[in-house]
Protein backbone atom coordinates (compact mmCIF):
# COMPACT_ATOMS: atom_id res chain seq x y z
CA UNK A 1 0.00 0.00 0.00
CA UNK A 2 2.77 2.46 0.66
CA UNK A 3 4.47 1.32 -2.41
CA UNK A 4 1.51 2.34 -4.41
CA UNK A 5 0.90 5.67 -2.90
CA UNK A 6 4.73 6.76 -3.09
CA UNK A 7 4.25 5.73 -6.63
CA UNK A 8 0.73 7.61 -6.94
CA UNK A 9 2.39 10.32 -5.95
CA UNK A 10 5.40 9.95 -8.04
CA UNK A 11 3.41 9.81 -11.34
CA UNK A 12 1.35 13.19 -10.35
CA UNK A 13 4.92 14.67 -9.87
CA UNK A 14 6.23 14.07 -13.10
CA UNK A 15 2.87 15.88 -14.67
CA UNK A 16 4.30 19.02 -12.83
CA UNK A 17 6.03 19.60 -16.02
CA UNK A 18 6.23 16.50 -18.93
CA UNK A 19 6.74 13.54 -18.27
CA UNK A 20 9.30 11.71 -20.61
CA UNK A 21 6.95 9.09 -21.20
CA UNK A 22 4.17 11.99 -22.42
CA UNK A 23 5.46 12.26 -25.95
CA UNK A 24 2.07 13.43 -27.28
CA UNK A 25 2.65 11.04 -30.41
CA UNK A 26 0.82 8.07 -31.16
CA UNK A 27 3.29 4.93 -32.02
CA UNK A 28 3.29 3.39 -35.26
CA UNK A 29 1.83 0.19 -33.57
CA UNK A 30 -1.52 1.55 -32.34
CA UNK A 31 -1.84 3.70 -35.89
CA UNK A 32 -0.96 0.25 -37.70
CA UNK A 33 -4.03 -1.49 -35.77
CA UNK A 34 -6.08 1.50 -36.18
CA UNK A 35 -5.57 1.03 -40.08
CA UNK A 36 -6.08 -2.77 -40.09
CA UNK A 37 -9.51 -2.83 -37.84
CA UNK A 38 -12.62 -1.44 -37.49
CA UNK A 39 -13.82 1.65 -35.09
CA UNK A 40 -14.85 -0.11 -32.02
CA UNK A 41 -15.04 0.18 -28.31
CA UNK A 42 -11.17 0.84 -26.90
CA UNK A 43 -10.17 1.39 -23.22
CA UNK A 44 -6.29 2.73 -22.30
CA UNK A 45 -4.79 1.56 -19.24
CA UNK A 46 -2.50 4.12 -17.80
CA UNK A 47 -3.41 6.45 -20.54
CA UNK A 48 -2.17 10.13 -19.27
CA UNK A 49 -2.85 12.88 -20.78
CA UNK A 50 -5.27 10.38 -23.43
CA UNK A 51 -2.66 10.87 -26.94
CA UNK A 52 -3.56 7.22 -28.02
CA UNK A 53 -7.25 7.41 -27.11
CA UNK A 54 -7.50 11.34 -28.69
CA UNK A 55 -5.90 9.68 -31.88
CA UNK A 56 -8.78 6.53 -32.21
CA UNK A 57 -11.24 8.72 -31.11
CA UNK A 58 -10.42 10.75 -34.60
CA UNK A 59 -10.80 7.69 -36.45
CA UNK A 60 -14.21 6.76 -35.34
CA UNK A 61 -13.46 4.70 -32.05
CA UNK A 62 -15.83 5.45 -29.01
CA UNK A 63 -12.65 5.51 -26.34
CA UNK A 64 -12.14 5.43 -22.52
CA UNK A 65 -9.13 6.62 -20.57
CA UNK A 66 -7.85 5.47 -17.57
CA UNK A 67 -5.13 6.84 -15.42
CA UNK A 68 -4.45 7.30 -11.25
CA UNK A 69 -2.81 11.01 -11.77
CA UNK A 70 -5.05 13.31 -12.02
CA UNK A 71 -3.47 15.49 -13.17
CA UNK A 72 -3.47 13.65 -16.47
CA UNK A 73 -6.43 13.08 -16.52
CA UNK A 74 -7.14 16.93 -16.31
CA UNK A 75 -5.11 17.58 -19.24
CA UNK A 76 -6.21 14.65 -21.05
CA UNK A 77 -10.26 16.01 -20.67
CA UNK A 78 -8.54 19.83 -21.87
CA UNK A 79 -7.49 18.09 -25.03
CA UNK A 80 -11.00 16.67 -25.64
CA UNK A 81 -13.05 19.46 -24.04
CA UNK A 82 -14.49 21.49 -27.31
CA UNK A 83 -14.28 18.36 -29.49
CA UNK A 84 -17.21 16.05 -30.73
CA UNK A 85 -15.08 12.73 -29.76
CA UNK A 86 -16.36 10.45 -28.68
CA UNK A 87 -13.95 10.32 -25.89
CA UNK A 88 -14.35 9.60 -22.10
CA UNK A 89 -11.41 10.09 -18.97
CA UNK A 90 -11.17 8.66 -15.62
CA UNK A 91 -9.14 8.71 -13.12
CA UNK A 92 -9.26 5.40 -11.26
CA UNK A 93 -6.96 2.62 -10.63
CA UNK A 94 -6.08 -0.23 -12.89
CA UNK A 95 -6.51 -2.80 -10.52
CA UNK A 96 -9.87 -1.76 -9.74
CA UNK A 97 -11.64 -0.38 -13.02
CA UNK A 98 -14.45 1.36 -10.65
CA UNK A 99 -15.57 3.77 -13.34
CA UNK A 100 -15.36 1.77 -16.40
CA UNK A 101 -18.70 -0.15 -18.01
CA UNK A 102 -18.65 -2.36 -20.86
CA UNK A 103 -16.38 -4.96 -23.32
CA UNK A 104 -13.75 -3.06 -25.26
CA UNK A 105 -13.01 -4.31 -29.14
CA UNK A 106 -9.15 -2.87 -28.16
CA UNK A 107 -7.30 -2.67 -24.58
CA UNK A 108 -4.27 -0.73 -24.85
CA UNK A 109 -1.64 -0.55 -22.15
CA UNK A 110 1.53 1.41 -23.27
CA UNK A 111 4.17 1.15 -19.80
CA UNK A 112 1.46 0.66 -17.47
CA UNK A 113 1.68 -3.72 -16.27
CA UNK A 114 5.44 -3.17 -16.02
CA UNK A 115 4.88 -0.99 -13.45
CA UNK A 116 2.94 -3.09 -10.77
CA UNK A 117 3.51 -5.15 -7.90
CA UNK A 118 3.46 -8.94 -8.42
CA UNK A 119 -0.64 -9.06 -6.51
CA UNK A 120 -1.45 -6.11 -8.62
CA UNK A 121 -1.17 -7.99 -11.84
CA UNK A 122 -3.47 -10.63 -10.86
CA UNK A 123 -5.71 -7.69 -9.78
CA UNK A 124 -4.84 -6.38 -13.74
CA UNK A 125 -5.45 -9.04 -15.56
CA UNK A 126 -8.53 -10.50 -13.93
CA UNK A 127 -10.00 -6.83 -15.43
CA UNK A 128 -7.97 -8.17 -19.05
CA UNK A 129 -10.27 -10.73 -18.65
CA UNK A 130 -13.82 -8.69 -17.69
CA UNK A 131 -13.42 -6.48 -20.04
CA UNK A 132 -11.86 -7.32 -23.37
CA UNK A 133 -13.90 -8.55 -25.81
CA UNK A 134 -14.84 -12.33 -26.79
CA UNK A 135 -12.24 -11.37 -30.52
CA UNK A 136 -10.81 -7.96 -29.15
CA UNK A 137 -7.26 -7.43 -29.19
CA UNK A 138 -4.71 -6.15 -26.34
CA UNK A 139 -1.55 -4.26 -27.49
CA UNK A 140 1.02 -4.06 -24.78
CA UNK A 141 4.25 -2.22 -24.64
CA UNK A 142 6.50 -3.52 -21.63
CA UNK A 143 9.88 -3.13 -21.09
CA UNK A 144 11.88 -5.99 -18.98
CA UNK A 145 14.43 -5.94 -16.41
CA UNK A 146 17.82 -6.88 -16.30
CA UNK A 147 17.25 -9.99 -14.68
CA UNK A 148 14.07 -11.70 -13.29
CA UNK A 149 15.83 -10.97 -9.54
CA UNK A 150 15.81 -7.28 -10.57
CA UNK A 151 14.28 -5.00 -8.07
CA UNK A 152 11.71 -1.96 -9.62
CA UNK A 153 9.65 -1.84 -12.68
CA UNK A 154 9.94 -4.21 -15.46
CA UNK A 155 8.36 -7.31 -16.99
CA UNK A 156 9.82 -10.89 -17.09
CA UNK A 157 9.26 -13.15 -19.57
CA UNK A 158 6.64 -15.07 -16.81
CA UNK A 159 4.54 -11.99 -16.67
CA UNK A 160 3.94 -12.56 -20.65
CA UNK A 161 3.23 -16.29 -19.61
CA UNK A 162 0.56 -15.28 -17.51
CA UNK A 163 -1.17 -12.67 -19.65
CA UNK A 164 -1.01 -15.77 -22.60
CA UNK A 165 -2.39 -18.45 -20.59
CA UNK A 166 -5.89 -16.50 -20.93
CA UNK A 167 -5.13 -14.68 -24.47
CA UNK A 168 -3.61 -15.79 -27.40
CA UNK A 169 -0.13 -14.22 -28.39
CA UNK A 170 -1.14 -13.00 -32.30
CA UNK A 171 2.40 -11.09 -32.67
CA UNK A 172 5.18 -9.73 -30.82
CA UNK A 173 8.07 -7.51 -31.82
CA UNK A 174 11.25 -7.00 -29.76
CA UNK A 175 13.32 -4.00 -29.35
CA UNK A 176 15.04 -1.48 -27.22
CA UNK A 177 13.16 1.32 -25.34
CA UNK A 178 15.66 4.26 -25.57
CA UNK A 179 18.51 2.07 -27.26
CA UNK A 180 19.69 0.60 -23.57
CA UNK A 181 16.57 -1.31 -22.40
CA UNK A 182 15.05 -4.46 -23.71
CA UNK A 183 11.44 -4.12 -24.75
CA UNK A 184 8.63 -5.56 -26.42
CA UNK A 185 5.18 -4.98 -28.31
CA UNK A 186 2.72 -7.54 -28.19
CA UNK A 187 -0.84 -8.23 -29.66
CA UNK A 188 -3.19 -10.52 -27.94
CA UNK A 189 -6.62 -11.84 -28.87
CA UNK A 190 -9.14 -13.37 -26.90
CA UNK A 191 -10.35 -16.33 -28.95
CA UNK A 192 -13.48 -16.93 -27.14
CA UNK A 193 -16.45 -16.27 -28.49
Amino acid sequence: MIRKLNQRLAFNFWYLRKPPWDTRVTPPEVKAFANQHPPGRALDLGCGTGTNMIYLAERGWETVGVDYAPKAIRAAKRRIKDSAYNAHFFVDDVTKLNKVVGRFDLILDMGCYHNLGEGEKDSYIKNLIRYLAPGGYYLLYVFFRSTDKSPGPGAIEADLTRISDYFHIHSREDGLERETRPSAWLTFQNQKT
